[in-house]
This record gives structure tokens, sequence and C-alpha cells, in this order.
């Protein structure tokens, strides 16, 4: 019998909409092989987590073909690529292979997370090469094959598709509440960014584009204008729908999902109202 997705799949499908959701960050599953390897309780985790923004999109959901992650980003990243391995903490990671290490993979948060600021090193020994593999056979290429699916189905039934990855981050000094990430205009055509844009700020919300947060791995892999498929990275500030202690949610969420709900009519109609290249041909 195959093995249990590590994921949940909301929506239909065969999408209804040109709209795709992904939370690849929210996963509270911490599986006991995980929690065997650690050198921290797994409560010093937390701070990797996107903490209950799966609550936040399940709020705002609509018809849309939404995919949200359960395990844990400790357990693996689906925002890093498969080469960002880590030979520190990976046995198997062969760097003259998988070519330069990145920046997140030098800072510690590769496709296996291995620090982090708060509390330092948080395994107590190297992953074995089979551990890791199985993590990416089971967990991480699963996820990115069903949103290539999903998109693919909403590209060919509307004539474009619009990924909404979306994330949480801690509070910015300068008071911004949502940053829109399109890996600097090459995951998405503009038109998409600025309604989204449009949208947040619509409801008197600070919203940047790129800075400090571009997008990662999923809208590197995913997001092909010129194919009429486009990404975007979206990214909530904590303080609009958590409490103050940063582990459970407060009164701002059912605002904030209605926000989110917005944006995504927003991005829906500007896909619907305007005729795609494809589309066309």
């Amino acid at each position: 019998m195959p093995l249990p997705l590590s994921y949940d799949i909301y929506g239909p499908l065969d999408p209804v909409s040109p709209v795709v959701l992904s939370v690849p960050h929210a996963g509270r599953e911490y599986p006991l092989a995980l929690q065997a390897a650690l050198r921290v309780p797994v409560a010093a985790l937390l701070p990797l987590e996107d903490r209950h923004i799966d609550m936040l999109a399940l709020a705002a959901h609509g018809t849309e073909t939404m995919l949200v992650q359960r395990r844990a980003r400790a357990w693996i990243d689906l925002n890093r690529a498969e080469n960002e391995r880590d030979p520190h903490i990976d046995s198997a990671a062969d760097r003259r292979a998988l070519g330069p290490p990145s920046v997140k993979v030098r800072g510690g948060l590769g496709l296996i997370p291995r620090r982090l600021a708060s509390v330092g090193e948080i395994w107590a020994r190297k992953l074995a090469g089979e551990e890791v593999m199985g993590r990416i056979v089971l967990d991480h290429r699963p996820y990115h094959a069903a949103l290539d699916k999903a998109l693919l189905a909403a590209r060919a039934r509307f004539g474009v598709a619009i990924l909404l990855d979306v994330h949480s981050m801690p509070s910015i000094e300068d008071g911004t509440r949502i940053v829109l990430g399109d890996r600097q205009g090459r995951s998405s055509a503009a038109r998409y960014v600025d309604r989204l844009q449009a949208a947040a700020i619509a409801a008197d919300m600070a919203c940047k584009v790129n800075t400090p947060y571009a997008g990662g791995h999923i809208l590197e892999r995913h997001g092909a204008p010129a194919r009429g498929i486009h990404a975007i990275q979206i990214e909530f500030d904590r303080a609009l729908y958590l409490d103050d202690t940063r582990e459970q949610t407060s009164a701002g969420l059912a605002g904030t999902a209605r926000l989110l709900r917005q944006m995504i009519d927003a991005v829906t109609d500007e896909a619907l109202g305007q005729p795609s290249a494809i589309a066309a041909e």
C-alpha cells in the first residue's frame, strides 16, 4: 500500500480557479525519528514554523486547490532545492557534486535546517544519507509534484495559473506588515503582484515587494511567466494574527483572513479579466 502523504489537499484536485495556494512551512508534526536525533527540545524549533499560518490560509480559503504541509520544516524544508544539502549534518552531502553552498545553507537553513540563532546547532548527530534521501523521496518530491500537477491543470483550464505561496514573518521594525516576493520579477508578471499590493494597501497595510523576502525555491521552481505560470510569495507579519507569545492565534486572525481572501480575489479577477498569451494562441 502507498504511504500516506505528508501534506493535505483542500479544494478539488482538478482546479476550478486559476489560483493555487501553497502553505509549506506551517507543519507541526515532529516525527519520532526527528525527536530522537535532536540536541534541543522540540519546543526550541518553533521559530522555524510559520506558526499557524495554515489556520489563516484555511480561514481565507474558498474553492481554490490548496496544499498544506503537515510535517515540520525542521524535518525537511520544501522551500529549498534538493541540492541545498548541508555537509555539516548530512553524511551524504558531497559539495563537489552539489555545487557551491547557497547563502541559506551557509547560514544553517538548508534543505534540512541545521541551526537556529536562538539555540545554535539543533542536531545531536549527523544524519545518514538514507535518512535525508528518504525525506526527499517521501516528502519533498511529492509536494512539488502535486503543485506541478495543480498548476498545469489550472493553466490548461484557464490559460494561466497563479501560485500564491503563503508564509509568515517576524515583525519588521519599519512597520511593514506584508511582503510580496516574485524573485525580482522572475517568477511572475508584475500585474499580479501589483493587484496583491493594491489590495494590501487598500486595507491600510504597509506592503513591500521583494524586501526583505524575494521568495525561495518554490517560486524559482514553479514560476514560469513565459509559460503562463506565475508564482508569488506572500509573507504576513505574525503580529497580525498571533498573540503576544507568537504561539497561539489572536482575534486578529479573522481580519487578516479577510484580507488574504481579498488578495486572492483580486489576483483571480486579474487572471480572468485579461486573456493570457497562451489562451490567445
